[in-house]
Protein backbone atom coordinates (compact mmCIF):
# COMPACT_ATOMS: atom_id res chain seq x y z
CA UNK A 1 0.00 0.00 0.00
CA UNK A 2 1.32 3.41 -0.93
CA UNK A 3 1.08 6.19 1.62
CA UNK A 4 0.70 9.73 0.30
CA UNK A 5 1.76 12.79 2.26
CA UNK A 6 -0.62 15.72 2.46
CA UNK A 7 0.21 18.51 0.04
CA UNK A 8 2.33 21.11 1.86
CA UNK A 9 1.32 24.77 1.84
CA UNK A 10 2.42 26.56 -1.33
CA UNK A 11 4.65 28.90 0.65
CA UNK A 12 6.70 25.93 1.87
CA UNK A 13 6.72 23.83 -1.25
CA UNK A 14 9.39 25.38 -3.47
CA UNK A 15 12.13 25.89 -0.81
CA UNK A 16 11.58 22.42 0.66
CA UNK A 17 11.65 20.74 -2.74
CA UNK A 18 14.65 22.75 -3.89
CA UNK A 19 16.63 21.88 -0.77
CA UNK A 20 15.74 18.20 -0.98
CA UNK A 21 16.62 18.10 -4.65
CA UNK A 22 20.00 19.71 -3.94
CA UNK A 23 20.77 17.12 -1.24
CA UNK A 24 19.83 14.25 -3.54
CA UNK A 25 21.80 15.58 -6.50
CA UNK A 26 24.85 16.25 -4.30
CA UNK A 27 24.68 12.62 -3.17
CA UNK A 28 24.15 10.76 -6.45
CA UNK A 29 25.48 13.03 -9.21
CA UNK A 30 28.93 12.22 -10.54
CA UNK A 31 31.60 14.90 -10.21
CA UNK A 32 33.01 14.03 -13.63
CA UNK A 33 31.73 15.86 -16.70
CA UNK A 34 30.77 13.35 -19.37
CA UNK A 35 29.52 16.06 -21.72
CA UNK A 36 25.96 14.77 -22.10
CA UNK A 37 23.23 17.20 -23.15
CA UNK A 38 19.91 15.49 -22.52
CA UNK A 39 18.05 18.30 -24.31
CA UNK A 40 19.59 17.83 -27.78
CA UNK A 41 19.57 16.88 -30.56
CA UNK A 42 15.84 17.43 -30.79
CA UNK A 43 13.99 14.33 -31.95
CA UNK A 44 16.71 11.85 -30.95
CA UNK A 45 14.92 9.05 -29.05
CA UNK A 46 18.04 7.49 -27.53
CA UNK A 47 18.23 3.74 -27.04
CA UNK A 48 14.70 3.37 -25.65
CA UNK A 49 12.53 6.44 -26.19
CA UNK A 50 9.44 7.82 -24.44
CA UNK A 51 7.22 4.88 -25.40
CA UNK A 52 9.40 2.44 -23.47
CA UNK A 53 8.67 0.83 -20.13
CA UNK A 54 12.29 1.52 -19.16
CA UNK A 55 11.79 5.28 -19.18
CA UNK A 56 8.91 4.97 -16.73
CA UNK A 57 10.55 2.62 -14.28
CA UNK A 58 13.89 4.44 -14.25
CA UNK A 59 12.19 7.79 -13.67
CA UNK A 60 11.08 6.79 -10.16
CA UNK A 61 13.85 7.98 -7.87
CA UNK A 62 12.83 6.22 -4.61
CA UNK A 63 12.55 2.87 -6.36
CA UNK A 64 15.83 3.35 -8.21
CA UNK A 65 17.75 4.33 -5.08
CA UNK A 66 16.44 1.35 -3.12
CA UNK A 67 17.04 -0.88 -6.14
CA UNK A 68 20.60 0.35 -6.50
CA UNK A 69 21.33 -0.51 -2.88
CA UNK A 70 19.76 -3.96 -3.27
CA UNK A 71 21.85 -4.58 -6.40
CA UNK A 72 25.07 -3.70 -4.56
CA UNK A 73 24.15 -6.11 -1.79
CA UNK A 74 23.46 -8.89 -4.28
CA UNK A 75 26.70 -8.25 -6.13
CA UNK A 76 28.73 -8.95 -2.97
CA UNK A 77 27.71 -12.61 -3.28
CA UNK A 78 29.52 -13.44 -6.53
CA UNK A 79 33.21 -14.19 -5.76
CA UNK A 80 34.56 -13.34 -9.23
CA UNK A 81 32.52 -10.14 -9.55
CA UNK A 82 33.50 -9.22 -5.99
CA UNK A 83 37.18 -9.80 -6.78
CA UNK A 84 37.06 -7.30 -9.64
CA UNK A 85 35.62 -4.62 -7.37
CA UNK A 86 38.03 -5.52 -4.57
CA UNK A 87 41.16 -5.43 -6.72
CA UNK A 88 40.41 -2.64 -9.18
CA UNK A 89 38.21 -0.02 -7.54
CA UNK A 90 38.28 2.44 -4.66
CA UNK A 91 34.95 1.19 -3.39
CA UNK A 92 36.22 0.42 0.10
CA UNK A 93 37.45 4.01 0.61
CA UNK A 94 34.95 5.83 -1.63
CA UNK A 95 31.73 3.81 -1.97
CA UNK A 96 29.73 6.91 -2.88
CA UNK A 97 31.70 7.26 -6.12
CA UNK A 98 30.57 3.75 -7.15
CA UNK A 99 26.96 4.77 -6.54
CA UNK A 100 27.44 7.94 -8.56
CA UNK A 101 29.04 6.14 -11.50
CA UNK A 102 26.25 3.58 -11.57
CA UNK A 103 23.66 6.36 -11.44
CA UNK A 104 25.35 8.14 -14.35
CA UNK A 105 25.56 4.98 -16.45
CA UNK A 106 21.91 4.06 -15.92
CA UNK A 107 20.74 7.61 -16.61
CA UNK A 108 22.86 7.92 -19.75
CA UNK A 109 21.95 4.58 -21.26
CA UNK A 110 18.28 5.15 -20.45
CA UNK A 111 17.73 8.78 -21.46
CA UNK A 112 20.74 10.24 -23.30
CA UNK A 113 20.74 10.84 -27.06
CA UNK A 114 21.87 7.78 -29.00
CA UNK A 115 25.45 8.88 -29.67
CA UNK A 116 26.04 9.78 -26.03
CA UNK A 117 24.53 6.54 -24.75
CA UNK A 118 26.75 4.52 -27.08
CA UNK A 119 29.77 6.61 -26.10
CA UNK A 120 29.20 5.89 -22.41
CA UNK A 121 28.84 2.17 -23.12
CA UNK A 122 32.17 2.36 -24.98
CA UNK A 123 33.84 4.11 -22.03
CA UNK A 124 32.66 1.42 -19.63
CA UNK A 125 33.77 -1.35 -21.97
CA UNK A 126 37.25 0.15 -22.18
CA UNK A 127 37.40 0.37 -18.40
CA UNK A 128 36.36 -3.28 -18.17
CA UNK A 129 39.36 -4.33 -20.30
CA UNK A 130 41.67 -3.39 -17.43
CA UNK A 131 39.73 -5.34 -14.81
CA UNK A 132 41.35 -8.78 -14.87
CA UNK A 133 42.91 -10.94 -12.20
CA UNK A 134 42.38 -13.93 -9.96
CA UNK A 135 40.21 -14.60 -6.93
CA UNK A 136 41.96 -15.58 -3.67
CA UNK A 137 41.28 -19.18 -4.69
CA UNK A 138 43.14 -18.68 -7.97
CA UNK A 139 40.12 -18.53 -10.26
CA UNK A 140 40.64 -16.06 -13.13
CA UNK A 141 38.17 -13.25 -13.68
CA UNK A 142 37.58 -10.53 -16.25
CA UNK A 143 35.04 -7.73 -16.17
CA UNK A 144 34.39 -8.48 -19.85
CA UNK A 145 33.40 -12.07 -19.06
CA UNK A 146 29.88 -12.45 -20.53
CA UNK A 147 28.78 -14.39 -17.44
CA UNK A 148 29.84 -11.61 -15.07
CA UNK A 149 28.29 -8.95 -17.29
CA UNK A 150 25.02 -10.87 -17.21
CA UNK A 151 25.24 -11.21 -13.41
CA UNK A 152 25.75 -7.49 -12.82
CA UNK A 153 23.00 -6.59 -15.28
CA UNK A 154 20.52 -9.02 -13.73
CA UNK A 155 21.17 -7.88 -10.16
CA UNK A 156 20.57 -4.28 -11.22
CA UNK A 157 17.51 -4.69 -13.43
CA UNK A 158 15.79 -7.15 -11.10
CA UNK A 159 16.44 -4.80 -8.18
CA UNK A 160 15.29 -1.66 -10.02
CA UNK A 161 12.05 -3.39 -10.94
CA UNK A 162 11.61 -4.71 -7.40
CA UNK A 163 12.15 -1.18 -6.07
CA UNK A 164 9.58 0.24 -8.47
CA UNK A 165 7.02 -2.37 -7.51
CA UNK A 166 7.63 -2.02 -3.76
CA UNK A 167 7.61 1.77 -3.65
CA UNK A 168 5.45 2.79 -6.61
CA UNK A 169 3.36 0.13 -8.37
CA UNK A 170 3.00 -3.25 -6.66
CA UNK A 171 0.27 -4.15 -9.16
CA UNK A 172 2.50 -3.81 -12.25
CA UNK A 173 1.29 -6.45 -14.75
CA UNK A 174 3.59 -9.34 -15.60
CA UNK A 175 3.47 -8.33 -19.27
CA UNK A 176 4.99 -4.94 -18.35
CA UNK A 177 7.63 -6.62 -16.20
CA UNK A 178 8.52 -8.91 -19.11
CA UNK A 179 8.77 -5.95 -21.44
CA UNK A 180 11.13 -4.18 -19.03
CA UNK A 181 13.55 -7.10 -18.93
CA UNK A 182 13.31 -7.54 -22.69
CA UNK A 183 14.08 -3.86 -23.31
CA UNK A 184 16.94 -3.45 -20.87
CA UNK A 185 18.89 -6.53 -21.95
CA UNK A 186 20.01 -4.37 -24.87
CA UNK A 187 22.49 -2.59 -22.60
CA UNK A 188 24.04 -5.78 -21.25
CA UNK A 189 24.32 -7.21 -24.75
CA UNK A 190 26.04 -4.05 -26.01
CA UNK A 191 28.67 -4.61 -23.30
CA UNK A 192 29.12 -8.26 -24.28
CA UNK A 193 26.71 -10.19 -22.06
CA UNK A 194 25.10 -13.34 -23.43
CA UNK A 195 21.90 -15.27 -22.67
CA UNK A 196 20.44 -12.26 -20.85
CA UNK A 197 17.02 -12.94 -19.29
CA UNK A 198 14.24 -11.38 -21.35
CA UNK A 199 11.26 -11.96 -19.04
CA UNK A 200 10.28 -12.33 -15.39
CA UNK A 201 10.29 -16.11 -15.76
CA UNK A 202 13.72 -16.04 -17.41
CA UNK A 203 15.06 -13.89 -14.58
CA UNK A 204 13.74 -16.31 -11.94
CA UNK A 205 15.34 -19.23 -13.78
CA UNK A 206 18.63 -17.35 -14.09
CA UNK A 207 18.92 -16.59 -10.37
CA UNK A 208 18.06 -20.18 -9.46
CA UNK A 209 20.82 -21.41 -11.78
CA UNK A 210 23.50 -19.00 -10.54
CA UNK A 211 23.02 -19.57 -6.81
CA UNK A 212 25.48 -22.50 -6.56
CA UNK A 213 28.24 -20.07 -7.60
CA UNK A 214 27.44 -17.58 -4.84
CA UNK A 215 28.75 -17.28 -1.31
CA UNK A 216 28.76 -14.89 1.62
CA UNK A 217 32.39 -14.56 2.69
CA UNK A 218 34.70 -12.13 4.45
CA UNK A 219 34.85 -9.83 1.42
CA UNK A 220 31.06 -9.77 1.33
CA UNK A 221 30.96 -8.82 5.02
CA UNK A 222 33.55 -6.07 4.63
CA UNK A 223 31.80 -4.63 1.59
CA UNK A 224 28.47 -4.50 3.41
CA UNK A 225 30.22 -2.86 6.36
CA UNK A 226 31.51 -0.17 3.99
CA UNK A 227 27.96 0.45 2.76
CA UNK A 228 26.68 0.67 6.32
CA UNK A 229 29.26 3.32 7.23
CA UNK A 230 29.14 5.30 3.98
CA UNK A 231 29.35 9.04 4.54
CA UNK A 232 26.57 10.97 2.79
CA UNK A 233 26.86 14.74 2.12
CA UNK A 234 23.42 15.51 3.59
CA UNK A 235 21.94 16.42 6.99
CA UNK A 236 21.58 13.49 9.43
CA UNK A 237 23.47 11.17 7.08
CA UNK A 238 23.22 8.21 9.46
CA UNK A 239 19.42 8.27 9.41
CA UNK A 240 19.31 8.66 5.61
CA UNK A 241 21.85 5.88 5.11
CA UNK A 242 19.93 3.48 7.34
CA UNK A 243 16.70 4.37 5.56
CA UNK A 244 17.96 3.56 2.07
CA UNK A 245 20.03 0.55 3.16
CA UNK A 246 17.02 -0.92 4.93
CA UNK A 247 14.65 -0.04 2.09
CA UNK A 248 17.05 -1.71 -0.34
CA UNK A 249 17.44 -4.81 1.80
CA UNK A 250 13.66 -5.05 2.10
CA UNK A 251 13.31 -5.75 -1.63
CA UNK A 252 15.92 -8.50 -1.75
CA UNK A 253 14.52 -11.87 -2.82
CA UNK A 254 14.13 -14.37 0.02
CA UNK A 255 17.04 -16.50 -1.18
CA UNK A 256 19.35 -13.45 -1.16
CA UNK A 257 18.32 -12.42 2.36
CA UNK A 258 19.18 -15.94 3.45
CA UNK A 259 22.60 -15.79 1.75
CA UNK A 260 23.26 -12.41 3.39
CA UNK A 261 22.22 -13.79 6.78
CA UNK A 262 19.70 -11.12 7.57
CA UNK A 263 17.99 -12.46 10.67
CA UNK A 264 14.48 -11.83 11.92
CA UNK A 265 15.41 -8.65 13.82
CA UNK A 266 17.24 -7.20 10.81
CA UNK A 267 14.32 -8.02 8.52
CA UNK A 268 11.97 -6.19 10.88
CA UNK A 269 14.25 -3.14 10.74
CA UNK A 270 14.34 -3.41 6.94
CA UNK A 271 10.54 -3.53 6.83
CA UNK A 272 10.31 -0.40 8.98
CA UNK A 273 12.75 1.38 6.65
CA UNK A 274 10.63 0.34 3.66
CA UNK A 275 7.51 1.75 5.31
CA UNK A 276 9.35 4.99 6.03
CA UNK A 277 10.49 5.30 2.42
CA UNK A 278 6.93 4.69 1.25
CA UNK A 279 5.78 7.61 3.42
CA UNK A 280 8.37 10.08 2.16
CA UNK A 281 8.51 8.86 -1.45
CA UNK A 282 5.92 11.38 -2.73
CA UNK A 283 8.00 14.25 -1.36
CA UNK A 284 11.14 12.86 -3.02
CA UNK A 285 9.32 12.45 -6.35
CA UNK A 286 7.95 15.98 -6.18
CA UNK A 287 11.44 17.37 -5.62
CA UNK A 288 12.88 15.44 -8.60
CA UNK A 289 10.33 16.29 -11.30
CA UNK A 290 12.87 18.31 -13.31
CA UNK A 291 15.63 15.85 -14.07
CA UNK A 292 17.23 14.15 -17.05
CA UNK A 293 14.03 12.24 -17.74
CA UNK A 294 12.03 15.41 -18.22
CA UNK A 295 14.77 17.04 -20.29
CA UNK A 296 14.81 13.95 -22.51
CA UNK A 297 11.03 13.95 -22.82
CA UNK A 298 11.14 17.52 -24.12
CA UNK A 299 13.93 16.56 -26.54
CA UNK A 300 11.65 13.87 -27.95
CA UNK A 301 8.55 16.08 -28.07
CA UNK A 302 6.88 14.09 -25.28
CA UNK A 303 5.23 15.22 -22.07
CA UNK A 304 5.51 14.10 -18.44
CA UNK A 305 3.15 11.17 -18.99
CA UNK A 306 5.97 9.21 -20.66
CA UNK A 307 7.75 9.03 -17.29
CA UNK A 308 5.02 7.33 -15.29
CA UNK A 309 2.32 4.68 -15.60
CA UNK A 310 0.19 6.83 -13.28
CA UNK A 311 -0.12 9.99 -15.41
Amino acid sequence: MRVFLPTPPAALTDPVYARLRRWIVDTVATRQDFGIDYRAPVGDLGLFGPDSVTWKIHADFPGMMAGGVAALMLQTLHPRAMAGVWDHSRFRVDPLNRLRNTTMFVAATTYAPTADAERIIGIVDRMHRKVVGETPEGEPYSARDPELLTWVHCTEMASFLAGYMRYRRPDLPVAIQDRYFDETRLIAERLGARDVPASKADMKTYFAAVQPQLRFDQRSRETLAVLESMNLPIPVPGVSRRLFLGAGAAILPVWASSFLRRGRRQRLIDRAAAESLNRIAPLIRASMTEGVGMSSARRCGADRACLSFDD
